[in-house]
């Protein structure tokens, strides 16, 4: 068994101490830190979400594409844009709406993986407003709705150029036609790119 593991681990060692030997005739390579970008690096990065639902005759498909700028390594801004598209076959005859909306927001970075987030966002809800026994319809209206949205969220760097983030944020304005439960908190997973 030792005479195994010597065969196997002395191959290691040769290839270990090779590396060691052309890493240090070669210039050390520069550590990736996201509060100093290199030069070639854009203060512009793009991101956002892909919600989607699905149970009880219920289908909901929501696209949520972002765009910041960085003001400085730690500060930056941005807006979003967002679509949902939602059929609820629970109820007869099916209910199909679709959501829109956008938004403004702010970061700022305590680390390089964590964030203070606030959104100011506004959004437009179709609700039912009665049933049409008559043609067997519902008669909808749409509504906008504010939020103001407080939290942060975690962040992670797969490459040098993209990285994946979960973040929860809570609605602290709780405006009477919001479709949401009062504190309900907004959780989203996501996907961001700087180029």
């Amino acid at each position: 068994m030792k005479k195994l593991m010597l065969l196997v681990l002395i191959p290691f060692g040769f290839l270990l101490a090779e590396g060691g030997i052309e890493n240090s005739e070669k210039e050390s390579s520069p550590i990736y830190n996201p509060f100093k970008p290199p030069a070639a690096q854009s203060k512009v990065y793009y991101g956002g979400n892909v919600g989607f639902r699905f149970w009880n005759n219920y289908f909901y498909l929501g696209v949520y594409p972002l765009v910041g700028y960085k003001v400085t390594p730690k500060f930056s801004v941005g807006g979003k844009l967002g679509y949902a598209y939602i059929s609820d076959s629970r109820y007869d005859p099916t209910f199909n709406t679709s959501n829109y909306g956008g938004s403004i927001f702010t970061r700022y970075r305590i680390v390089p993986q964590i964030y203070l987030h606030g959104e100011f966002m506004y959004f437009s809800y179709e609700r039912i407003s009665s049933f049409n026994v008559a043609n067997n319809s519902y008669n909808t209206e749409r509504v906008w709705v504010p939020f103001i949205l407080l939290g942060g969220g975690y962040s992670q760097m797969v490459s040098p150029n993209v990285w994946v983030f979960v973040e929860v944020l809570f609605d602290v304005l709780q405006d009477s036609n919001s479709p949401y439960k009062n504190w309900d908190p907004f959780v989203s997973f996501g996907v961001g790119a700087g180029f």
